[in-house]
C-alpha cells in the first residue's frame, strides 16, 4: 500500500493546476488512449498501399502529418464496415487492412515516440489494467478472432509467437487475452500513467472560483455558467478512494480539465426483478459458478444448477458446467430458431462450441428427453420467482406453470453499466435523458467525430458508453479523444 500511497501522492492534483486528462477505466479503450496520449504517434507508412483506393489518396495528402493531427472526419468519409461509427472503421482499417476479407494486409501506419506531443493523462481503474477481462475466466474462449483484440503498434499474434502459443480456430482465451494487455502497459511504459485499485465516487464539474465547493453549487449542465465554461474557468472534480484489502481504504480527490468515461458496461449486471432474486444462493455472475466449482459446491451429483439467459455468457457458463458434468437447467425467453438470438448469426465453423450448446438448446426438451444427459432445455419460459428452499418456478408460453429444483441460479441476461458516480446516472447525457444509461439500447449522446458528450464540454465517453462494443472498434474512440485534446493541446511558453 506504501507504493500506492506514493503513486496516489504523485498524482494529486489541485483546481488551479488541474490534469489535462483523466481517464475513468482501464480496459482497452483506456489502454489504447494511453499510448496514443503518451506521445506515440502514427504517420503513413512510407511506400504502404491501402486496399481501399480512395482512402489511400486521402493519406497520401499529408503523409507527414500524423494521423492524430488531420481531419479525421474527412479520412472516414465513405467508409463501410461492421461499426456504425466512421472513425471506428478508420481506425480499425489503417490498423488492420482488409481483415473483414480475411486479408492480412499490414498495417499502414508506423509509429515513433514524440514527447512534445504527449499530453499528461492519468488512468484510473478498480484493478489492474485490463478491466473487465480480469473478471472472465482465463480459459473462455473470445468470441472475436485473436488479431482482432490487438492493440496499436504490437499485433497479438506476434505476441502469442513469443509465448509459444497458438489461436484456436483463429480466437484465444481471455487468459491470454488479459496477459497480452498488461503486458502492452509495461511494454509501451505506460505504467506511471495507471492507478490502480482506484474506485471512482463522484465527478462534478465545479467552478475553479468555488474554493470550497459544496455538492450544491456543481455546474453541471448549467446554462448559467455557459460562459464561463466556454472561459475554460470550469474543472472537473474527480473523487474516490483506493482499495486496500489490508487496511483502512484511503480516499482521494483530483481535478482536471478533461475526463474521459472509459468503464464499459459490465459493472451491473442486469436482474429479472422478481421475488426471491436476492436469495444467497441467485448470483448474475458467472465468476460465481467458476467459485461454486472450486468449492466443490456444485457437483455432478448435485441438484442442477439453473442457467437463466439466451446469450453467450449463458452459453460460456453451459459450457463450464458440463465440462465438470454438473447438471444443467437452461431456461430463457426467446425461441431457439429466433433470428435474433446470437447463436443464429455466428458462423459454425469458427464458432462450434457455441454451435453445440444451441444445438442442445434445440434438441433438448424437457417433455421429449434428447441426447444429452444432464441438460434440460426451457425454451421461452419466463422465471416467475425464486423459493427458500431452492425451487423456481417458471411460466411457459401458454401460461402454465412448472417447478424445478436446483443447487444455484445463474441469471445471465446481459449487463448495464454503472455510472453511480454521474449526477443522475448519466441519464442527461444519454440520448434518451427519459431512460437509464445503455449501451445498446441508450447510449451517452456523443459527437461522432470528438466523442464529446454534446451535453457536457469537456467530458468524453468511450468503449460500450458510446455505442462501440468489440475491442477492433473501441480504438476509433481513443484516437477520435486523442485527436481532439492533441489539436487543442496548449503550446509551452
Amino acid at each position: 500500500m506504501t507504493n500506492m500511497s506514493a503513486k496516489l501522492a504523485e498524482c494529486q492534483t489541485s483546481m488551479r493546476s488541474p490534469l489535462p486528462v483523466i481517464v475513468i477505466g482501464n480496459g482497452p479503450s483506456g489502454i489504447c488512449l494511453s499510448y496514443l496520449l503518451s506521445g506515440y504517434t502514427p504517420y503513413l507508412k512510407a511506400g504502404a498501399i491501402h486496399p481501399n483506393p480512395l482512402l489511400q489518396k486521402k493519406l497520401e495528402e499529408f503523409p507527414n502529418v500524423p494521423i492524430t493531427k488531420q481531419d479525421l472526419e474527412y479520412l472516414s468519409e465513405g467508409l463501410e464496415g461492421r461499426s456504425n461509427s466512421p472513425l471506428a472503421l478508420l481506425f480499425d482499417t489503417l490498423l488492420r487492412p482488409d481483415t473483414d476479407f480475411l486479408g492480412d494486409v499490414d498495417s499502414v501506419l508506423k509509429w515513433t515516440m514524440e514527447p512534445e506531443r504527449a499530453v499528461p493523462h492519468l488512468v484510473l481503474g478498480r484493478g489492474p489494467p485490463g478491466g473487465a477481462w480480469n473478471a472472465i475466466e482465463g480459459s473462455m474462449i473470445t468470441l472475436s478472432r485473436g488479431d482482432w483484440m490487438g492493440l496499436p503498434d504490437l499485433s497479438f499474434k506476434d505476441w502469442m509467437r513469443t509465448k509459444k502459443r497458438n489461436l484456436r480456430n483463429d480466437r484465444s482465451t481471455a487468459g491470454d487475452i488479459l496477459n497480452y494487455y498488461q503486458y502492452y502497459v509495461k511494454n509501451k511504459r505506460l505504467e506511471n500513467n495507471f492507478l490502480s485499485g482506484a474506485v471512482v465516487t463522484s465527478i462534478m464539474k465545479i467552478s475553479k472560483d468555488m474554493e470550497n465547493t459544496s455538492r450544491s453549487e456543481t455546474i453541471w449542465n448549467n446554462a448559467e455558467f455557459e460562459e464561463e465554461q466556454n472561459q475554460h474557468n470550469c474543472v472537473f472534480r474527480v473523487s474516490g478512494f483506493i482499495k486496500n484489502d489490508i487496511g483502512p481504504k484511503q480516499d482521494f480527490c483530483l481535478f482536471a480539465e478533461n475526463v474521459v468515461l472509459a468503464t464499459g458496461t459490465y459493472d451491473s449486471p442486469s436482474q429479472l426483478g422478481i421475488q426471491g432474486e436476492d436469495l444467497p444462493f441467485v448470483s448474475h455472475q458467472i465468476s460465481a459458478l467458476e467459485e461454486a466449482v472450486k468449492l466443490k459446491n456444485v457437483h455432478q451429483d448435485s441438484d442442477p444448477v439453473l442457467i437463466i439467459g439466451a446469450g453467450l455468457t449463458a452459453a460460456d457458463a453451459i459450457l463450464l458446467a458440463r465440462h465438470y458434468n454438473i447438471p444443467v437447467v437452461h431456461a430463457f425467453r426467446r425461441r431457439v430458431n429466433d433470428p435474433a438470438l446470437i447463436f443464429n448469426q455466428l458462423p459454425h465453423v469458427m464458432y462450434p462450441e457455441y454451435h453445440k450448446v444451441h444445438q442442445m438448446m434445440k434438441e433438448q426438451s424437457v417433455f421429449q428427453g434428447g441426447p444429452y444427459e444432464g441438460y434440460t432445455s426451457l425454451p421461452e419460459h419466463h422465471a416467475v420467482c425464486f423459493s427458500d428452499d431452492k425451487k423456481c418456478t417458471f411460466r411457459d408460453k401458454y401460461g402454465e406453470h412448472k417447478a424445478f429444483k436446483v443447487s444455484m441460479v445463474f441469471i445471465l441476461i446481459g449487463s448495464n453499466p454503472n455510472l453511480c458516480f454521474l449526477p443522475k446516472h448519466g441519464r442527461d447525457l444519454a440520448l434518451d435523458t427519459e431512460q437509464p444509461v445503455n449501451s445498446k439500447r441508450n447510449p451517452l449522446d456523443i459527437d461522432p467525430f470528438t466523442y464529446e458528450c454534446i451535453q457536457e464540454k469537456g467530458l468524453y465517453a468511450v468503449g460500450p458508453l458510446a455505442g462501440d462494443y468489440f475491442v477492433r472498434f473501441v480504438q476509433g474512440g481513443a484516437l477520435a479523444v486523442a485527436n481532439t485534446l492533441l489539436k487543442s493541446k496548449k503550446k509551452p511558453p
